[in-house]
């Protein structure tokens, strides 16, 4: 009998804690969604991990401009510049998760500095995706003494030269400029020899001098110098033709699957309310949609691209390995 009552009144226990730990998730929910109401109740701040002026920069004001007016409350954007974009990423990761600390992320420090070096942060687990904003397809050029007019003819003009020819890897080994080309020349079985610059401007400036006979760049600046007659245009680096330069083929039509974009978007510390990341990707996706705002995008050389959490998170885990094997292929060490 004593047996059979400490069995009840030990299930009886259980079950009350049941209910008070039901309860309790009831009240957390509660307590995040009436967070998710209220935030933004003071400013928040968006960590750049680059200089001022440059197109990660632009953009991420541009956004921070947008939620200001939206959400009510001041977006203060950081330039916390250092360690190739380590520093101001570690600082969003160790961040409380609140949605007051924001990064304005790119390719750069999510999959290819990580690739490259050892970073004090996980890309994928110290992070909550918020959204993509826009991806930044780049262009294939050559210099117009250069006979080829396409990408097969590219390809088959520089596996008859005698030696490897040059390239410009503009920004450097690790730059997204010379990790696109280094998956080109793989997907081409191509052998060319990477000279390094500051940037893609003054690799295109010697492009267009006849020092160099091919560079990727942003599709921005080759935009700007479409009429150029010193340079030409092959092909995208996107799986599909951009809308800004809709006669361009893109490199997948010569190599289907070809697919090799930087882009940017907003992440949050893991652990940040869902209802707070959902709030915020709610705003950026309909800043896309906003025809004036994109054009913005667009005349910065980003083609617009928020679709929220779910689908930035497939990305960024799709993305990874692709620059991960550029990295290797490059023979990238930093």
């Amino acid at each position: 009998m004593e047996t059979i009552i400490a069995l009840a009144l030990r299930w009886r226990t259980i079950g009350c804690s049941l209910v008070i730990l039901s309860f309790c998730g009831v009240a957390m929910f509660a307590g995040a969604q009436a967070q998710a109401q209220t935030w933004p109740e003071r400013p928040v701040k968006l960590l750049v991990p680059f200089a001022a002026g440059g197109n990660i920069d632009v953009t991420g004001r541009l956004m921070a401009e947008r939620l200001s007016e939206t959400l009510g409350q001041q977006f203060v954007v950081e330039n916390r510049v250092g360690g190739g974009g380590i520093i101001a990423t570690e600082a969003v990761a160790r961040a409380p998760a609140d949605g007051y600390t924001l990064l304005w992320a790119s390719t750069n420090v999510i999959a290819i500095v990580p690739a490259t070096t050892k970073v004090p942060y996980d890309p994928v687990k110290d992070f909550a995706p918020v959204s993509a904003l826009g991806a930044s397809p780049q262009v294939l050029l050559v210099n117009a003494k250069v006979p080829a007019k396409t990408v097969s003819e590219f390809v088959a003009y520089a596996k008859s030269q005698p030696a490897p020819l040059a390239y410009g890897g503009g920004g450097g080994p690790g730059s997204a400029s010379n990790l696109i080309m280094a998956l080109f020349l793989q997907r081409a079985d191509l052998k060319m020899t990477s000279v390094a610059y500051r940037g893609t401007a003054p690799a295109l400036t010697d492009l267009i001098a006849g020092h160099i006979p091919t560079t990727f760049v942003p599709i921005s600046e080759a935009h700007a110098q479409a009429t150029n007659p010193n340079m030409r245009m092959l092909a995208v680096s996107s799986g599909k033709r951009s809308p800004r330069l809709p006669d361009l083929p893109s490199i997948a039509e010569t190599y289907p699957g070809y697919h090799a974009v930087s882009w940017t978007g907003m992440l949050a510390p893991a652990g940040t309310p869902k209802a707070i990341v959902n709030k915020i990707a709610a705003e950026m996706v309909r800043a896309v949609n906003d025809p004036k705002f994109a054009e913005q995008l667009r005349n910065s050389g980003i083609e617009p691209l928020a679709e929220g959490p779910e689908k930035f998170a497939a990305m960024i885990a799709s993305e990874i390995p692709v620059w991960a094997k550029a990295v290797e292929i490059a023979g990238v060490k930093l």
